[in-house]
């Protein structure tokens, strides 16, 4: 019988014990990637519905539901942003495509131009959701993300046929301090965002969050209620708001939609 007390039996039998817990984290790991994957397509699946006014905010919405919901009004697109122009079907599939993971690979991916939104790298196709009815675009939904204050952000806005006239906004992955930065994901806030415009009558990307409470948007349409105690996420989005309608990321891409030049 060996000696319990051993200091051999000790380090025999700690590491028994973490490699038998490694190899149940790794084939737990394994095992549940696919799952993990489907669940995280399903929550942002889930999150475009919000911005686009599909699905109430709080609403408990079975996956099966969202599924279809989704896949009756929801029709996925590629763009280049380079160009501003949809990517053919044929040269990748929308629905199965990462933003997120295209904007780490180096070469699915270029560096961003400076900017004061936080973004370092831009992906070479970015994912737009155009919210059908019928054959015609009732709402463009376009996925955003920059630098807030203890993290990125990464949100989705909605915009009207025009491309300038904001009808949702959904942050749903973000780190910002609960109770202040935090409440960029409050659907109460979000809300003010409904009517603003995201451009000037030059078409400059326009819309900022301020420091108090904007007018109603009929006669302040370029402005945003800030956030009670946290201005500097408050200028982040901003920021990040700026940066993503210039045309160094989505801005070609909404004037080609406004002229008419992108068919869904």
């Amino acid at each position: 019988m060996p000696n319990l007390d051993s200091t051999r039996y000790t380090f025999a039998f700690a590491t028994i014990v973490c490699v038998v817990c490694a190899l149940l984290v790794a084939v737990s790991a394994v095992g549940l990637h696919e799952q993990q994957e489907i669940n995280a397509l399903l929550y942002r699946q889930k999150n475009v519905l919000l911005a686009a006014g599909l699905v109430k905010p709080g609403e408990d919405v079975p996956a099966r539901e969202v599924l279809k919901i989704f896949d009756d009004n929801i029709r996925v697109r590629l763009v280049d942003l380079s160009t501003g122009e949809l990517v053919p079907l044929a040269n990748a599939d929308p629905k199965t495509y990462d933003q997120r993971k295209a904007r780490a690979d180096p070469a699915l991916s270029r560096a961003a131009p400076p900017n004061r939104a936080g973004v370092s790298r831009l992906p070479n196709y970015a994912t737009v959701y155009f919210a059908m009815k019928g054959d015609a675009v009732r709402l463009i939904v376009l996925p955003i993300e920059g630098v807030g204050m203890w993290g990125t952000v990464y949100g989705l806005l909605a915009l009207e046929p025009d491309g300038n006239t904001v009808r949702g906004l959904a942050y749903y992955d973000q780190k910002e301090t609960p109770g202040l930065g935090g409440e960029i994901s409050n659907p109460k806030w979000q809300a003010v965002w409904n009517g603003r415009k995201v451009f000037n009558e030059n078409w400059e990307p326009a819309l900022v969050v301020i420091k108090g409470r904007a007018g109603a948007p009929d006669k302040d349409p370029w402005r945003v209620d800030g956030i009670s105690g946290a201005t500097i996420t408050s200028n982040a989005v901003s920021r990040v708001m700026g940066f993503w309608m210039s045309n160094d990321a989505w801005g070609s891409f909404l004037k080609r939609f406004r002229e008419g030049g992108v068919k869904p």
